[in-house]
């Protein structure tokens, strides 16, 4: 299904956000910038996709090393040329992000942006990013999320079960991809839940913190250091 969609996703991304996510993928890195200041750092972003949260990593940094790692080989083709592009170097990796192809405390800092919903079991995905993770490590997870105020979050349902699911398919060839999203968003655990789920699979200082009211949130956390 992402294979199919690839060379219209990142269009797409902007065009039904209104640009909105490219100031969350920012907020990420603000996020991690902590740990991305330091010049041995080593970042890694699962189910990077098309390459979009890597490169705001890496553009952020100071001379840490970011990774990105995906499922789908055609995004990872595209999220290659574009850090070429840029003149950035970042190794992109086939794999499963529910059995990463790392050793235990590898990075500094782990990220993962609109994938986390996207896996079969959401509690093995983030017990592989706390894994993966160094011991105080740092974890970024941006998703889809449940609007605060209820107006806007019956707007919100509207556009996503009627507007997307249209326009993505249209532009994109694929109804089904753009009738997933809502239907994925619906089943995915809301801010606290997430929390509570993080904290249950041992990241510790979990928080979270609403996006445009909550339609995303970004969450964090660190793998304890005992």
């Amino acid at each position: 299904m992402f294979a199919a969609i690839a060379k219209r996703y990142d269009l797409l991304n902007h065009l039904l956000s209104g640009n909105i996510d490219r100031r969350w993928r920012r907020l990420v890195a603000e996020r991690l910038r902590a740990v991305l200041v330091e010049s041995d750092a080593l970042a890694l972003d699962v189910a990077c996709g098309t390459g979009d949260l890597a490169l705001v990593l890496a553009s952020a940094t100071r001379g840490a090393r970011v990774m990105g790692t995906d499922f789908c080989r055609p995004m990872l083709e595209i999220a290659a040329e574009k850090a070429h592009t840029r003149d950035l170097k970042i190794p992109f990796i086939e794999s499963d992000a529910l059995n990463l192809p790392f050793g235990d405390s590898t990075f500094d800092a782990v990220s993962i942006a609109f994938g986390l919903r996207n896996l079969a079991n959401v509690e093995a995905g983030l017990g592989e990013l706390l894994r993966v993770l160094k011991p105080g490590g740092r974890v970024a997870v941006l998703e889809f999320s449940k609007p605060i105020v209820p107006v806007l979050s019956l707007l919100f349902q509207l556009y996503f079960t009627r507007v997307l699911p249209r326009v993505g398919g249209l532009v994109s060839g694929s109804r089904i991809a753009y009738q997933y999203l809502p239907d994925s968003v619906s089943r995915f655990p809301d801010q606290k839940r997430l929390a509570g789920l993080m904290r249950d699979v041992g990241f510790e200082e979990v928080e979270y913190q609403n996006l445009t009211f909550g339609i995303a949130a970004l969450h964090s956390g660190t793998r304890p250091v005992r």
